[in-house]
């Protein structure tokens, strides 16, 4: 059985990351999930923002947690991945909304518009000056589009074991995805996470560490892999059967699966 695709902050490489466009073009290049990090503004909304600060992907000053959602409103989150854009006269016009700091909620709404179904890995940042409220504001929002039942196509992601611990307890149902940034914190984690939470290891750590993979298999958990971007790393998540992999290519993931 193939792995899920799923795409890294959208259509990554080719688009602006977290933006409308980026989770657009990759529902449109046939991607079955989407992958997004939040963080809470000051008046607390969830967005869709990977960088404590907006300094790399907006060219501005500012941390996203003192920062009102009207004023994230205000920038630019595309500008940056293309910026000579506006003298090529063949680039597709964008439209200004694809370009915009992108709620949790507005993602959650394309998904669900979509013509078939779309899943969504919600990564919660930490730390952060908000702690708990984070994953409660996740969940809230789950539970206003009903994704907190079984069935649901929402599941949430971190390195924060503490994190997913609040999750579970205010949203049983959700899956988890206990993110795995070093081979040797697994012998650690191994002994505390749910039985059936998922593990999400880098794709380096696999490379790096040949005895991972097995080792995760052996427990009974399944593998959710990131960042898989190249045949190599996909033949390699493959041969571990990997449940699902984390692309900024998901067109090209998709081709080299055949689908």
């Amino acid at each position: 059985m193939r792995p899920q695709v799923v795409a890294h902050r959208g259509a990554s490489e080719e688009n602006a990351e977290h933006t409308l466009g980026a989770y657009v073009a990759a529902m449109d290049q046939g991607a079955e999930a989407l992958e997004c990090d939040v963080r809470l503004t000051a008046d607390g909304h969830l967005v869709c923002v990977h960088d404590r600060d907006v300094r790399r992907t907006a060219s501005s000053r500012g941390l996203v947690s003192t920062m009102d959602l009207a004023d994230l409103d205000q920038l630019d989150f595309a500008s940056w991945k293309n910026p000579w854009a506006d003298l090529d006269d063949e680039a597709p016009e964008r439209e200004d909304s694809h370009g915009k700091v992108l709620t949790l909620r507005t993602l959650m709404e394309a998904a669900a518009d979509y013509d078939r179904r779309i899943e969504i890995a919600i990564e919660t940042k930490h730390p952060t000056r908000y702690g708990g409220l984070v994953e409660r504001r996740v969940v809230d929002l789950l539970k206003d589009f009903g994704w907190d039942r079984p069935g649901s196509p929402a599941r949430v992601m971190s390195f924060s074991w503490t994190a997913l611990q609040r999750v579970e307890r205010m949203a049983p149902a959700v899956p988890l995805v206990m993110l795995l940034e070093r081979a040797h914190h697994w012998s650690m984690l191994r002994r505390v996470i749910g039985d059936d939470w998922i593990v999400g290891p880098g794709i380096e750590e696999l490379r790096d560490h040949p005895k991972l993979g097995p080792k995760i298999n052996a427990s009974g958990r399944d593998l959710h892999v990131w960042t898989v971007n190249t045949r190599s790393d996909l033949e390699l998540c493959q041969q571990l059967g990997v449940k699902a992999v984390i692309s900024d290519r998901p067109a090209y993931m998709l081709e080299l699966l055949g689908v």
